[in-house]
């Protein structure tokens, strides 16, 4: 029979491209040189988001709930400048001189539509029957030490200054800056957040001083600055670090230049094609171009290494070359499809940035795939390659793998049993991994936002706000005194809470004013008994206040319902949600139904979010395995091996899991996100093989234990080599200085490792179940048991 006529479709498809590329390397070069550049031109238009929006999903229940509140109230996209003297007392002439100048000045940032401090305060007192509103604070640096010290005295007194715009031991003192983007361009946040450094570094050069900056605009502003310092190290260190890990397993000038250059081309198209789409990245998709580089290179590995290995065994060029793209396509072409497959179930992710991820990533492994069977042998034909010849082609490795091979077949039942232990011991723990996600710890200390938040944190420790949106029964009803006891009464409960640091309640506005007209008694400060007398107060006090400052942040325009701010500490996101409900059953307990509200805000929606990811992402993953299972049993012709690939693909995931409940005991946005993820790469391994096991199998004639030691040698050194390079690469996110890449990257180098162990090691001894032979176990030496000659594997016809 015609060796031709033996060989598969796709082993005719594999030798074809090999051919068409060996003949024709400067066309096919061209060729993917013109769609490379045709892609790249759209990386020019790639920007960058600036908003934490862009995490959450449209439909995003706890999104659309704050959507909702801010259509109702005021916007609170804010600046915190957090003022701590270094010498004086905030209420001190220089001190105070230097918040009214930061007040003045922080009018001049873009889109501001209000500014709170210490020094503008809307102080109320009454003189006879007049009601007076005016700052706290004006002219400090002329006012005496007694007056200060009196303004000091009215700001501990006022619960809408102590604890909130003042630290509770009057060491530090805020000024808050609201603004209202138009949301026009990408540009907004940053040209706001680059005018409030300006402030900052003037008042502190004028002023004993220290400024901090925080607030939501300055997170915002964050979340870009995180992906530019990211893009700008990680990306070339990545290239460095491939570079060498390359160079060391091929030990090939011309291997590592040709891989390098796919990995080039792939990630320009990538890139450019997301351009194209009109995508903003972020700090996690922005991690796409450096998981793109690690994976690109699996390709070009298998195909190397076997060409290497044919040249030893003293083959030409070309006819290795041809020879390792028809005994790899196959295998090449199922781990980028199901790579593929993975990356795109992030599509079923809760937040849009983790689907750009996925397609990004997804467009790159299939320009890796198609770079590596054609771009990459036209590349080879041309460049100097040269390999000593060894006996039989074999390396010392080779003989080192092969014996690995015959150990895991000859003690296959004690490694099935120890790694049946290990998995469910493993798998055991994760009932203990706590969801945690805390938006100011996604940074760490190279990211500006950060060393402020935590230096204002040390003196003002109420970070997270809690907005409750609490309704009355009718129109003007937040004057009936019904409803406002029962809000008093919340807010005197959320008072007593350990994670909350401060309260803004409306009620401690009519309070005031209720003590206020009747001449500052202080036993008059109480919710008012009559509601016309209630409502008359609030009028009175509305149109005292100056433009800027009125209370349209606090009540709703028909005045049904008013604005309710609890300030928690650093709490983590699972206390957070304890606080949530806690609130909600006090209000169910205490107050009439129509006053039964849930507390929304930025705090709240990143505290769900990693719950609704796992929700989200079970049926990702279910899609994903299900369609990874399909492939390979049609790619493997056999129904029971497909089956049987996803316990070394599933397993690593659940175990991997495990390990980090161990060690670290809490994960966040990236928990389900990475299950996907890994399910594509990891199953690479697991295809590479099986797909050599198969070949013994059916093209050898070898029974289990020889086609074990076929799949060992022939392929063992590409999966370590590629695993190796594959952890490294997301290991190398670990330096990223936003944490959910940190984990995706650990997890993801993490998940790797162990599926190599298991393929390695659990999959062949799985393979040799119902394995029987005449001989004892114990007297077959399997390291020397197959002695097989790759010379008279299959060859194309010339």
């Amino acid at each position: 029979m015609n060796n031709s006529a033996q060989l598969s479709l796709t082993d005719k498809l594999a030798v074809r491209l090999a051919d068409f590329a060996i003949a024709r390397p400067w066309l096919t070069i061209a060729l993917s040189l013109l769609l490379v550049a045709v892609a790249a031109s759209g990386i020019s238009n790639l920007g960058l988001a600036n908003n934490y929006r862009v995490f959450f999903s449209p439909k995003n229940p706890e999104l659309v709930a704050f959507e909702n509140f801010q259509q109702t109230y005021t916007k609170n996209d804010n600046i915190l400048f957090f003022v701590k003297p270094r010498t004086d007392e905030v209420f001190s002439p220089t001190i105070a001189d230097a918040i009214e100048r930061l007040t003045e000045r922080a009018w001049q940032i873009p889109y501001v539509i209000r500014v709170d401090s210490v020094s503008n305060f809307q102080h109320s007192w009454a003189q006879e029957d007049d009601l007076t509103v005016e700052d706290l604070i004006r002219g400090g640096a002329a006012l005496t030490r007694e007056q200060l010290d009196d303004k000091h005295r009215v700001a501990i007194d006022e619960p809408l200054i102590y604890r909130n715009l003042l630290a509770a031991d009057s060491s530090a003192t805020g000024v808050n800056v609201v603004l209202q983007y138009p949301e026009q361009s990408i540009t907004e946040v940053p040209e706001a957040a680059a005018v409030a450094r300006e402030i900052e570094k003037e008042i502190e050069a004028a002023y004993p001083v220290d400024i901090a900056l925080t607030g939501v605009s300055m997170l915002n502003n964050a979340f870009a600055e995180s992906g530019q310092k990211d893009a700008g190290t990680l990306v070339p260190g990545m290239y460095v670090i491939l570079l060498l890990a390359t160079a060391l397993v091929l030990r090939s000038f011309s291997g590592t230049l040709a891989t390098l250059l796919v990995i080039l081309v792939s990630t320009l198209t990538a890139l450019g094609l997301a351009g194209h789409s009109g995508v903003l990245l972020d700090p996690i998709s922005l991690t796409a171009p450096i998981i793109i580089m690690t994976l690109a290179v699996a390709d070009s590995i298998h195909i190397l290494v076997s060409m290497l290995t044919f040249m030893r065994e003293g083959r030409s060029k070309t006819e290795a070359l041809r020879e390792s793209l028809r005994v790899n396509f196959l295998a090449v072409s199922i781990t980028s499809l199901t790579t593929i497959i993975g990356f795109l179930a992030l599509n079923f992710s809760d937040s849009p940035p983790f689907w750009i991820l996925g397609n990004v990533t997804a467009v790159g492994i299939a320009s890796a795939w198609l770079f590596s069977v054609t771009f990459l042998p036209a590349l080879l034909r041309l460049l100097p390659m040269r390999v000593r010849k060894t006996a039989n082609g074999r390396t010392k490795r080779d003989a080192a793998l092969n014996a690995l091979g015959g150990f895991v077949a000859a003690k296959y039942k004690p490694i099935l049993v120890i790694g049946t232990l290990l998995v469910a011991g493993l798998v055991a723990t994760l009932p203990r991994l706590e969801l945690n996600d805390q938006w100011v710890e996604y940074f760490d200390q190279r990211v500006t936002f950060r060393t402020d938040t935590d230096f204002a944190l040390l003196a003002m420790p109420g970070i997270y706000p809690m907005e409750f949106s609490v309704e009355a029964s009718e129109p003007e009803g937040i004057s009936d005194p019904e409803y406002l006891h029962n809000l008093d009464a919340f807010a005197n409960w959320l008072r007593t809470q350990p994670e909350v640091e401060h309260v803004y309640s409306y009620t401690d506005i009519i309070k005031r004013l209720n003590k206020n007209m009747h001449g500052d008694d202080e036993t008059y400060y109480r919710i008012p008994d009559d509601r016309k007398l209630a409502a008359q107060y609030l009028f009175l006090y509305e149109i005292s206040l100056p433009f800027g400052l009125d209370l349209n942040d606090r009540i709703n325009i028909d005045k049904s319902a008013t604005r309710l701010t609890a300030t928690l500490t650093n709490v983590t996101t699972v206390e957070t949600r304890a606080f949530i409900d806690k609130s909600r059953k006090w209000l169910e307990a205490n107050t009439p139904e129509y006053m039964w509200t849930q507390p929304t805000s930025a705090n709240v929606m990143f505290s769900f979010i990693s719950q609704r990811n796992i929700e989200s992402m079970l049926v990702g993953n279910g899609v994903a395995v299900v369609l990874i299972a399909l492939v390979l049993i049609i790619a493997l012709r056999s129904v029971s091996l497909g089956s049987l690939s996803l316990l070394p693909n599933l397993l690593p995931i659940l175990m991997t899991y495990g390990i980090w409940t161990l060690l670290v005991g809490q994960i966040g946005m990236a928990a389900a996100t990475v299950s996907a993820s890994s399910l594509g790469i990891i199953v690479d391994d697991t295809v590479h093989f099986l797909a050599k096991y198969v070949r013994a199998r059916r093209e050898k004639g070898l029974d289990q234990p020889g086609a074990i030691q076929y799949a060992f040698r022939t392929v063992g050194q590409a999966l370590i080599a590629n695993s190796i390079i594959l952890a490294a690469g997301f290991s190398f996110l670990a330096l990223s200085t936003f944490r959910v890449n940190l984990e995706m990257g650990l997890l993801t180098a993490l998940a790797i490792a162990v599926a190599l162990a298991f393929d390695l090691f659990l999959l062949p001894a799985l393979l040799m179940l119902g394995y029987r032979t005449k001989t004892a176990d114990s007297d077959i030496d399997y390291e020397r048991r197959v002695d097989y000659d790759d010379s008279k594997a299959l060859q194309p016809a010339a």
